[in-house]
């Protein structure tokens, strides 16, 4: 075998390990996000799970005011079938960004509703009422530090999958970028504490 012959051999040795090698790892950071996706799913199920308990018990206090019972039972119908198309393909951004609006439109008539409750002082005092809020406020939470795992797991795919050589095999394997979750305008609200003294 000739000198040129073992340098091409060795050559495309180490082409197709680093191939293998970029592959592996572009599929082992989709996993993670799968895996980081499947802890906010469980949150989520939670939540969707609260609301209509939420809804129900409300019901006898806020009988005129159906359309806002009706809006917020219709945004988390449209939440937990985005949430259910994200599960089936978690890397993948469209269904991802769906999921973001679907959970933005719930919290808005998530919001209405305990605004509108502020005007029942009857709704207020009710013990159930408050034991759910109070469980929504910590599943919430919840969703929050899983959607900080999930981010976190996106950028580091992210970046692996747009970094060049890697770039090249995930062109051809189809690895497209994927989106964040981003923090809905109420997770902002209750991050955004203001001390007064």
């Amino acid at each position: 075998m000739s000198l040129n012959t073992l340098v091409f051999v060795v050559v495309f040795a180490l082409l197709v390990f680093w191939a293998v090698g970029a592959y592996n790892r572009l599929v082992r950071l989709k996993n993670i996000i799968a895996n980081a996706f499947g802890q906010i799913d469980v949150q989520l199920k939670r939540r969707y799970d609260l609301i209509p308990n939420l809804v129900e018990a409300a019901k006898k206090y806020l009988q005129h005011e159906q359309s806002t019972l009706e809006a917020v039972t219709l945004a988390r119908n449209q939440a937990r079938t985005a949430s259910d198309a994200v599960r089936s393909r978690p890397a993948n951004a469209a269904a991802v960004t769906a999921l973001a609006v679907a959970e933005q439109a719930l919290d808005g008539s998530l919001g209405r509703l305990f605004a509108v409750a502020e005007a029942y002082p009857e709704l207020k005092a009710d013990q159930t009422i408050r034991e759910l809020s109070e469980e929504l406020t910590s599943t919430e939470n919840k969703v929050g530090f899983a959607r900080q795992a999930y981010n976190d797991a996106v950028l580091d795919y992210n970046n692996a999958q747009g970094q060049f050589p890697a770039l090249l095999i995930a062109r051809v394997f189809g690895f497209a970028p994927s989106a964040m979750l981003r923090a809905t305008e109420s997770d902002v609200e209750r991050q955004a504490v203001r001390i007064q003294l």
